[in-house]
């Protein structure tokens, strides 16, 4: 059986690059057509479907000056939370799982088959830009979510958490090393071995000290 790693991690999220807006030196022109769009919604407009409802009830009965007038632009100028977060799913490397091979051929069926499940798997991140690129050295998912919870006691009764979007799917941070989002990317990479499996190839795992390679080096 064929032996592949796994590498999962935080994108830069920049969105314009994903949708090909402009073309980056390790972007192969030719290909640009073979990249597949699974979702493209405008943020914006995502925070006025998840937060207007709820911003409304917060406001009410509140002077002026504590009002929340654009939660977009709250959540854009706070240091606690991003506007969103982004995980980037690969399987292999340039050396073995190269596009235009037979091998990055496999690597985009399930990588494909993988994606369909992850909004069903993951309620709480609302998927809104999703892309597989098959124009850079290998295959590769983006996945740009807004984590959301409901029913909050604190603050605005739905609101903005990667910490407890990530909780309410049961994945609860015990310490730096093991973070909620950790576990999460662990458990992620476990549903994509699953598949893998099915396309029969084996998650080769590397030693526990994973690389942080930055994005232009992973793609």
């Amino acid at each position: 059986m064929m032996k592949r790693t796994i590498s999962g991690m935080i994108g830069a999220g920049s969105l314009a690059h994903n949708r090909r807006d402009f073309v980056a030196e390790n972007v192969n022109p030719d290909r640009v057509q073979l990249n597949i769009c699974y979702k493209n919604e405008n943020l914006k407009e995502v925070y006025k479907e998840l937060f207007d409802d709820a911003v409304e009830r917060y406001n009410v009965g509140k002077r002026k000056d504590r009002q929340i007038a654009n939660y977009y632009e709250k959540i854009r100028q706070s240091k606690q939370e991003k506007l969103f977060h982004e995980v980037i799913f690969q399987i292999g490397n340039r050396e073995d799982m190269a596009v235009g091979t037979a091998e990055g051929g496999q690597a985009v069926k399930v990588l494909d088959e993988y994606v369909k499940n992850f909004q069903q798997r993951n309620p709480t991140l609302h998927v809104f830009s999703c892309y597989l690129h098959q124009d850079e050295a290998t295959p590769h998912l983006h996945i740009d979510f807004v984590p959301f919870v409901t029913g909050s006691k604190r603050g605005m009764d739905t609101r903005v958490s990667l910490k407890a979007a990530l909780d309410e799917q049961g994945f609860k941070g015990n310490s730096r090393g093991n973070t909620e989002w950790k576990q999460w990317v662990e458990s992620e990479k476990m549903e994509l071995e699953k598949v893998m499996e099915r396309h029969g190839i084996q998650w080769l795992k590397k030693g526990t000290h994973e690389k942080h390679l930055s994005v232009l080096d992973f793609e």
